[in-house]
């Protein structure tokens, strides 16, 4: 410049995607998740019935009614059309009522099972994580439910709606999500890390996990060594090195000597925000039920529904053939 100051000017680096592909993937989404849920599905034990009335619906037709609900983004009215198409393409056994995918998603013993769900649709993508890397964070989730009156800064009465969080872990190349834990909104982010780490950990190998400053501890650091994966989390201002685990002073000095590359592997948690971009934007930011626990399995549903958009996806970019041949529900978690 003029006055000796030198401008810099770096080159955006953009990624060519191949169109033909994505344009396919978009418009065979649909029917590709309705082939996919099914699938999934039919794992699901029945559990048994000792009463003497009518026979309780398949619980596998009832969790596809409830998916295929979230999908849609519709109400369980306004969905039934859509669950009567899927019976009449043969994924579906009997149709379910609203009310009874209302009853259903009220039920505390649906949310073991849909965390499986959840965990056996990223298998097929998370063989695609060939650098086993994983991001942590939570979002939350807007409700029609509102708590008591408080006082704003003007001393005026303001009603303040009630929030879900949804704490994730994701991988980082496919944003695929490996296990889910909702929880009310006050719930500290920091204390959910070891959760969804273990959770993950006991199913698919990791070697990194990369979180925002809110997940720093030396627990946690420390929880995630313990899995055989290498912690990268944003370190504060005050923080210090010198004492600590084994897993905390290693973070530390890797920060210090070299930290270029720190910072390298921990902006790979920037995927963890596109994952809750994608859900939001496809499947609604706000929740519709009104129980806690219905509240909890729509978010579950939400990325079971997210995790089955990515493998039709996949069907065409990345050629995959995703099959849910086995049978992981147990009689408990049914």
């Amino acid at each position: 410049m003029p006055d000796g100051s030198t401008v810099v000017t770096e080159k955006c680096i953009t990624y060519k995607r191949d169109w033909s592909k994505y344009n396919d993937g978009q418009c065979d989404e649909k029917g590709h998740v309705q082939v996919l849920l099914r699938s999934l599905c039919d794992g699901i034990v029945q559990p048994p019935y000792a009463g003497n009335g009518r026979p309780r619906l398949p619980l596998g037709d009832i969790i596809y009614g409830a998916t295929t609900k979230v999908f849609t983004g519709k109400s369980a009215r306004r969905a039934k059309g859509d669950i009567e198409e899927c019976h009449k393409l043969g994924h579906l056994e009997a149709v379910p009522s609203f009310n009874s995918v209302f009853r259903y998603m009220e039920d505390p013993a649906i949310t073991p099972l849909l965390q499986v769900l959840i965990a056996e649709s990223a298998e097929p993508l998370v063989a695609c994580e060939t650098e086993q890397q994983y991001a942590v964070d939570a979002t939350g989730f807007a409700t029609g439910v509102y708590g008591g009156y408080c006082e704003n800064k003007h001393e005026k009465q303001k009603r303040r709606a009630k929030y879900i969080k949804a704490h994730v872990i994701a991988g980082t190349h496919t944003h695929v999500v490996t296990y889910v834990e909702p929880t009310e909104g006050h719930v500290n982010d920091c204390r959910i890390l070891p959760k969804l780490v273990a959770e993950s950990a006991s199913r698919y190998p990791m070697a990194e996990v990369s979180a925002d400053k809110g997940y720093l501890s030396k627990l946690n650091a420390e929880v995630i060594a313990k899995y055989g994966a290498v912690p990268y989390i944003s370190f504060k201002d005050n923080s210090k090195g010198r004492a600590g685990p084994k897993a905390w002073r290693a973070m530390w000095h890797h920060f210090e000597a070299e930290r270029d590359d720190y910072l390298a592997h921990y902006h790979r948690r920037s995927n963890v925000e596109t994952v809750f971009h994608m859900v939001k934007a496809k499947f609604g930011e706000r929740l519709k039920s009104r129980t806690l626990t219905a509240q909890y399995n729509e978010i579950l549903l939400k990325y079971l529904c997210h995790n089955l958009s990515c493998l039709a996806m996949a069907i065409h970019t990345l050629g995959l053939d995703p099959k849910f041949e086995r049978l992981f529900a147990s009689k408990e978690a049914a």
